[in-house]
């Protein structure tokens, strides 16, 4: 076996002491660990042998640039600008909240990419964690299923465009496309379906300020907002029809 490259860390001494035993011993307070990096057989990494400091670190990393990839890669654009677009349409301001948009959105994001983070899990995490493959063919093999749910909702007209800004060749297949073609491809591609469907929403809402406001005008009362008058008619509306019912089953529904 190679040697590998050994860190005395006397200052964590007492940290990793306390997080295996649950306290601090005098004796140990002067202590010292090792810890090693060495390369496994045939060039594979081993997860098992990686400290508990060093998986603390590489955990905060993740959830560092985690919000990135779940704005970048999964369903929750879509699904944000939607709901942002109901609580326009309803009129009601700042109801409900952006906290509770927001995590409604994050909620029905992992509902939705639950298939396809089990598909990542499957078939890159758990082998990596279990030492079969490296790093490196881990992350491609994570790869993959993400492709296939941006590619699934992308228009191929956004995947040209950058395509073609890249000034690359022209790829013969899908599987030749690179993720920063993909990932803004995808992204725009959400943000016109969102419209789309934003649209669609506010049309019934529209309808019910024409009629207030018409009736308005042919009663005389000008000086009344319509807003005013036609806000709990569209809460009623929206109760009535059962709306977050409706637009919660086609966002998902329009991933299926």
């Amino acid at each position: 076996m190679n040697p590998g490259i050994r860190l005395t860390l006397c200052a964590l001494a007492a940290i990793a002491v306390a997080a295996g035993c649950g306290a601090l011993s005098p004796a140990s307070a002067g202590a010292s660990f090792t810890l090693s990096f060495d390369d496994a057989p045939g060039g594979a990494a081993q997860p098992q042998k990686v400290s508990t400091a060093l998986q603390i670190l590489l955990l905060l990393t993740v959830l560092t640039v985690a919000p990135a990839l779940v704005l970048m890669v999964t369903s929750f654009t879509r699904i944000v600008v939607v709901l942002s677009f109901v609580r326009q349409a309803l009129s009601t301001q700042q109801m409900p909240p952006n906290q509770v948009l927001v995590g409604l959105a994050l909620l029905m994001t992992f509902f939705v990419m639950t298939p396809t983070w089990n598909a990542v899990h499957d078939q890159a995490v758990r082998p990596y964690l279990e030492g079969e493959v490296s790093v490196t063919e881990a992350l491609k093999t994570g790869a993959v299923p993400l492709r296939e749910f941006m590619l699934k909702q992308t228009r191929e007209k956004d995947l040209e465009l950058f395509v073609g800004m890249s000034g690359r060749p022209r790829p013969e297949s899908p599987a030749e496309l690179s993720l920063a073609a993909i990932v803004p491809a995808f992204m725009i591609s959400e943000l016109r379906t969102a419209f789309q469907m934003g649209f669609v929403i506010y049309l019934p809402f529209l309808i019910v300020d024409m009629v207030i406001a018409s009736v308005l005008m042919s009663m005389g009362m000008l000086m009344l907002p319509p807003a005013m008058i036609s806000l709990p008619f569209k809460i009623l509306l929206f109760v009535l029809v059962d709306g977050w019912h409706l637009v919660v089953s086609s966002l998902v529904a329009s991933f299926r």
